[in-house]
């Protein structure tokens, strides 16, 4: 090959926005100094050995202010009391708010990240309602789910700092039905299934949180009037039954198995019965994920 008179640069890292003459042999770094003599231990496991679980807050809206005109949530209320025994049987302290304000979500939410962590494994925050455009509702208005997990980064919490920080979200995260894929019996619902307005897909930045949603963006999520929502039910059988022995994020995955199996039976808009629901998950833990019990 001909001599085309430049350098030889191969091996070399590039910055893609400058001129190839001024980005000769330029190396960048994304991680701290030092970061070869981290440990990379596939099998490590975030210490789960403090003195306490955790606090689990569990944000319950059944019903909205009327100017919202967002429909009631009939079955929430299964959801809540489900989630509030499977969390307090892993150990945590487990409490549920029902049909707050904003301001006294938020006042609740502050409060408990100036609390001292140090003593905790981990945090877990849920929320019960509809939502829209990365925002969930309270009574009376919308709260930016950003500005939620805001208060529970490094630089506003500190003690919860390298400790796991769960965030669970049942609602809709958009306006469409998944269609089954392959012919499946049709599941008989005890009761009506109806679906709770959308949310869309935000994320915090930083490491340790762990999102978990009810199902994928852009898709109907699943409620039923009596027994509760799909995720919720099906989430706090696997706790019940794993819990306590498999790791959380292969939990959610056997979550996310379990709800796809489903399928709309009973429901007012006909256009969705034998619709489908898959949730997702977006871990930024930096570790697995174990809540065993508790050595005395």
């Amino acid at each position: 090959m001909a001599d085309s008179g430049k350098d030889d640069v191969r091996g070399s890292v590039e910055k893609d926005s400058k001129p190839e003459a001024e980005s000769k042999n330029i190396c960048e770094t994304d991680a701290f100094p030092g970061q070869h003599s981290v440990s990379m231990d596939p099998a490590e496991e975030y210490q789960m050995n403090h003195r306490k679980r955790g606090r689990a807050l569990i944000f319950n809206q059944e019903w909205f202010f009327w100017q919202l005109r967002l429909p009631d949530r009939a079955g929430t209320n299964a959801d809540k009391v489900n989630l509030v025994k499977r969390f307090t049987e892993l150990g945590f302290d487990a409490k549920a708010y029902d049909n707050l304000k904003v301001a006294d979500v938020m006042n609740i939410l502050q409060e408990a990240a100036r609390a001292n962590h140090v003593d905790s494994d981990g945090f877990v925050c849920v929320f019960l309602s509809h939502g829209e455009n990365d925002h969930i509702f309270a009574y009376d208005g919308q709260i930016s789910i950003r500005d939620i997990t805001a208060l529970f980064k490094g630089d506003q919490c500190k003690s919860l700092v390298g400790k796991p920080k769960i965030f669970i979200i049942q609602a809709c995260r958009g306006d469409k039905h998944d269609d089954p894929v392959t012919a499946m019996d049709e599941v008989d619902q005890p009761n009506q299934v109806v679906v709770d307005a959308g949310v869309f897909y935000t994320l915090p930045a930083g490491a340790d949180f762990l999102m978990c949603y009810s199902v994928a963006e852009g898709y109907y999520s699943h409620r039923e009037t009596i027994n509760g929502s799909w995720y919720i039910q099906d989430l706090c059988d696997l706790l019940r039954e794993h819990g306590k022995s498999v790791e959380f994020t292969d939990l959610l995955t056997l979550v996310n198995r379990k709800v796809s199996m489903r399928s709309v039976g009973r429901c007012a808009d006909h256009n969705a019965i034998g619709k489908k629901q898959v949730p997702c998950f977006c871990s930024m833990l930096t570790k697995k994920l174990y809540f065993r019990h508790k050595k005395v």
